[in-house]
Formats: C-alpha cells, structure tokens, sequence
C-alpha cells in the first residue's frame, strides 16, 4: 500500500469527522429557556483552590497528586468555557468528539508518515480543535455582550426614569436585544421568578458572563438594594464607564496593532519562506525533509517559531 492509496481515505475521515464535531456544536447551540435557567440554578458552585507550594507538590504520593489533579475541576471549567460559549451540550458528548479526534489524528499520522512523534503531535491538535472551537465562539460571544451592554444600560435607565421598576427594565431589554445580553438577561428573569432575588440572579449572570463591565452592574444593583440611591443615575454613570473603557480598548488595540502584525509576520515567514524554496529550487530544501538530521533541524525549528510566536504575543497583552 502506497502513499496515494493511504491519503484518500485519511482525507476522507478527517473531514467527516471535523463535519460531525461542526454539526454537533451548532445543534446544542440554542435550547429551550426553562430548561435552561434549571441546569443552571442546579448546578453547585465551585469553591476556589488553596495555592500549592512547589515544596508541598514534591512531597505528594500518587493518591494525593490524582485527588489534587481531581481538584482541579478540568471538567467543571469545560462546561463553564461551553456555557459561556453558549454551547449547551453534555460534556460527556465533548468528550467523546475530542477522543474520536485524537484517535484520527493518531491513525492518520501513522499511516501517512509512520512517525510515533509525528502520530502523536496530529493527534493532540486535531484533539484541541473542539476546544479551540468553544474557546473562540466563548470570546465572540463576549465581545457582542460587551458591545450590546452600553445600549441595554441606556435602555434600563431610561425605563426606570419613566417610573418603571428594574424588573421590568430587564424585561424591555429582553424583548429589545438579541442574543447573547437578551438570552442571558431572560435567564435572570426566569431565575428572579422562580424565588431566587435579583441581584443574586445578576450575580449568577456573571458567572455565565464574566464581563469586567458587567460586574460594575452587579455592584450598582446590590450597593443600591442596601444602601438606597438613585438606581438610573447609578446605571446611566456606568454606561459612560463602560463606554470609555471600551474607547480605551480600542485605542490600545489600535496602538498595537503593528506590532501585533510584525508577530505574525515573523512568526509565518518562515514557513513561506519553506514552501517556496520547495516549490522554486526543491534541491535546497530536500535535505530538511529526507535526511534524519535535517528533519531533527526542521523540528527543532518548528518548535522553537511557535514559542517566538507565543512569545511575541504575550508581550503584547496590555493588562489595565
């Protein structure tokens, strides 16, 4: 069996099972409210982890390491990344795309390349696609509640200059935004009418979305249910908060936008620059690809391209 023979049918493989994992994905995308607003009033809440000293992981036998690996909730923070994705699907169905992933990526290497290494680095990045995939609707899906937030504060705030009460501002930004803020705030509703206060349910919203912009809310609520103020003057100050700290991202989006694209350049142009040696002048570049020291070399610079790229781009995080 030749190379021609194996392509085909690992092609053929990928691609149903990267189609049955998008397919999967967008059918648990949008359930039913009720149901919904359930799953997440009963879920427990996860108490944060004591730090672990460097001394103290040494000292740990092989019961204590698997009962601090169990403690680390991977699984609680995959459910809590496909909530706030809006992905409401079981994690056991999640976890069973990423082991068919692995297992393809595993064969796939195998019958192409016939290296363990080369076998075992496809198979963990087809594994990391669905995670990747939940990782970028998780973030487009915060952006848009962040982009949608200033409106919905105008919006509340002018319902309760009008007289009306913060419940029912909730419900005109319900039935006035799409989603995610419209979802999200009608969970909140549900959750208020099903006996748990609103605040605590601005608060369980938070943990659905957890929006630097929206716990500012969270707080003007509960400081204004204690203490007593003026709630529309409290919400109209804040959407001019959020709306400058959001001008404040774009600027510094802005500002470092070159450099984030000189990254990308350099983190890329090596690998341009490789296929078109291959395609121009293949004798340059043969070497790297048939001989067992040049494809030690090829390695050894693929690994240290990616943590340059990664480099490059953790130095460009602003934190403010």
């Amino acid at each position: 069996m030749n190379f021609d023979d194996l392509l085909i049918p690992a092609a053929v493989a990928g691609f149903f099972l990267v189609a049955c994992a998008l397919w999967f994905m967008r059918r648990y995308n949008r359930p039913g409210v009720n149901r919904t607003v359930m799953r997440r009033m009963s879920r427990p809440d996860v108490s944060a982890l004591d730090d672990i000293t460097k001394t103290d992981r040494r000292r740990l036998t092989g019961r204590e390491f698997l009962s601090w690996f169990y403690r680390l909730n991977l699984l609680q923070k995959l459910e809590e990344n496909l909530w706030q994705a809006g992905i409401y699907a079981r994690i056991a169905d999640v976890l069973l795309v990423i082991l068919l992933m692995l297992t393809a990526g595993l064969f796939a290497g195998q019958a192409i390349w016939g290296n363990v290494l080369i076998s075992i680095v496809m198979g963990a990045a087809l594994a990391s696609l669905p995670i990747i995939y939940v990782r970028v609707r998780r973030q487009r899906r915060l952006k848009a509640f962040a982009k949608q937030l200033p409106y919905a504060l105008d919006l509340i705030k002018s319902s309760l200059e009008a007289g009306h009460s913060l419940l029912r501002g909730l419900q005109v930004v319900v039935s006035e935004f799409a989603d995610p803020i419209g979802t999200e705030f009608r969970s909140a509703i549900e959750q208020s009418r099903l006996g748990l206060p609103l605040a605590r349910a601005l608060e369980e919203m938070l943990k659905r979305v957890p929006q630097e912009d929206l716990r500012l809310l969270v707080v003007g609520v509960r400081v204004q249910s204690e203490v007593g103020s003026s709630l529309a003057i409290i919400i109209g100050r804040l959407s001019e908060i959020v709306r400058t700290r959001q001008r404040l991202q774009q600027q510094i989006k802005a500002l470092t936008a070159q450099s984030k694209m000189s990254g990308i350049l350099v983190g890329f142009l090596p690998i341009v620059m490789l296929g078109a040696f291959s395609i121009i002048q293949p004798s340059y570049t043969n070497t790297l690809f048939f001989d067992p020291s040049g494809q030690k070399i090829l390695e050894v610079a693929a690994v240290l391209d990616v943590m340059a790229f990664l480099t490059i781009r953790k130095l460009l995080k602003v934190k403010y």
